[in-house]
């Protein structure tokens, strides 16, 4: 294992070196169901995917632990706005949240515990740190508890701040606390909110704090130590900031390697539901079939900060249609009918890329080198030489999720269906074309190829029999 990974709490690239040999545990921060999720939400998702992809290429066991928040102050108060049950409107986001995994072909993390199933160990965990005089429950009878961020020296490490520099804590009034900065752990019931969102602790019924969560989460599907936890850039302070204090103050080592991806920005400002800027997966893939837009995710390096542009999001298609045409063509000179992903060897400047830090444009580099040199001999017919590159490119598509011919990418449901449905609509065209050439009457099939010239359909005649395409940058 050669991978390197920028270590967020270190502030520097890190030999990967696994917990346990030949497996890897990873948490990664779910989506807080308040709403569908947008492309800036599903950016982190795609690049866990590549993330599990590679280590799984590289011969490692991934467990991956991606949870959903299913209970929330915005939860509340949307499903208050929107005249429905709390749990109603968090599972209808939550069904779309999964629609988003499975249309830009991510892979279902292998469990996705809710917050809600997991009350029980975060009590257990709440309970331990008010033991221990790190946490204490508010005196003024709200039922709060909170964390105690001046009992734990360390409080501030990951986000590199000390604490007298740090702004106070947003998520409570702060009437009930000891320091403004202290976070909540628990929260009080208050008059007027669901009963069904609250539950029983030793301090009243209350419902628990975004924080205290993933920590109970994790220390139960991963345990007290494990080896990457992970999320978007904006969660290093104050989420993962809090599950660091609160689960090493409880005594469990937590993660070993951290990892945040940047943000994709829309107008200069991070896309999120609170700001208006929201894209919303459902509506994106109108415009660009789902692997263009995962294509369009995957190609920055996930630490770089994306300036969302329609305009840039067209490019990125045009720029994966001609790695499809070649994948494509090379299957039809090869004479591969059913092709699954072939065996072999990855170029190894790809590899060399994705263990730098999953360096994913250098790995595109390495993969167009390889694509130039199979567009060339493609010209020469079906041989070997052939089989290998394209062969090649499919295991690098593969790694990336990328690959044409994957079932995901023809799944019924998805706008990548559009592709299908206009292919049958070509060939029927093709097929009279075909069929007037035979009969010696040319101007017909010449009729077919201009109506289909002016739909945009460009026909290309090729020993193997005529293949149609749109120009670059149709979408």
């Amino acid at each position: 294992m050669s991978l390197r990974l920028y270590d967020t709490a270190t502030r520097s690239v890190r030999d990967f070196v696994p917990l346990v040999e030949g497996k890897v545990g990873i948490y990664h921060c779910g989506l807080t169901v308040q709403g569908a999720p947008h492309i800036g939400h599903i950016r982190k998702e795609v690049v866990f995917d590549v993330l599990r992809r590679w280590l799984e290429r590289s011969g490692l066991e991934v467990t991956i632990i991606a949870n959903v928040t299913d209970i929330d102050d915005k939860i509340l108060v949307k499903a208050d706005e929107a005249g429905t049950d709390w749990f109603a409107l968090a599972y209808a986001n939550e069904r779309a949240l999964h629609s988003a995994y499975d249309v830009l072909g991510c892979e279902p993390p292998t469990y996705e515990p809710r917050a809600t199933g997991h009350i029980t160990e975060m009590v257990e965990l709440m309970t331990e740190l008010v033991t221990l005089g790190h946490a204490y429950a508010a005196d003024d009878g709200s039922g709060d508890v909170y964390f105690d961020v001046r009992s734990w020296p360390e409080y501030g490490r990951l986000s590199n701040q000390r604490i007298d520099d740090m702004a106070p804590a947003e998520d409570a009034d702060p009437r009930g606390k000891r320091d403004a900065r202290d976070f909540a752990l628990w929260k009080g019931h208050k008059k007027g909110e669901p009963e069904t969102a609250s539950w029983p602790t030793p301090w009243g019924r209350g419902r628990p704090g975004w924080h205290l969560e993933c920590s109970a989460m994790v220390g139960k599907y991963l345990g007290p130590e494990f080896d990457i936890h992970g999320g978007g850039l904006d969660l290093r302070f104050p989420h993962h900031e809090n599950e660091l204090a609160q689960s090493t103050a409880a005594g469990r080592p937590f993660a070993r390697y951290w990892m945040h991806n940047a943000m994709l920005n829309l107008g200069g400002s991070k896309m999120s539901k609170s700001v208006g800027n929201t894209m919303l997966v459902s509506e994106v893939i109108k415009r660009v079939r789902p692997v263009e837009l995962r294509y369009y995710l995957v190609a920055s390096h996930y630490r770089s900060i994306v300036e969302f542009s329609w305009e840039a999001l067209e490019e990125a298609a045009s720029a994966y249609r001609r790695i499809e045409g070649f994948v494509r063509r090379a299957a039809e000179v090869l004479g591969e009918t059913d092709p699954g992903v072939p065996t072999g060897m990855l170029c190894a400047e790809f590899g060399e890329a994705m263990d730098d830090d999953l360096a994913v444009p250098a790995a595109l580099a390495a993969l167009q080198g390889v694509l130039r040199e199979g567009n060339k001999l493609l010209t020469d017919g079906p041989s070997d030489a052939l089989r290998g590159t394209w062969g090649s490119v499919r295991q690098m598509l593969d790694v990336l999720g990328l690959d044409p011919f994957s079932p995901v990418w023809s799944a019924s449901g998805t706008s990548s269906d559009l592709h299908g449905v206009v292919d049958a609509l070509v060939q029927v065209a093709l097929r009279e074309r075909a069929e007037a050439r035979e009969r010696k009457d040319y101007a017909a099939a010449d009729r077919v190829r201009d109506a289909l010239a002016a739909a945009g359909v460009v026909v290309e005649d090729t020993p193997s029999g005529p293949r149609w395409s749109l120009p670059e940058g149709t979408t």
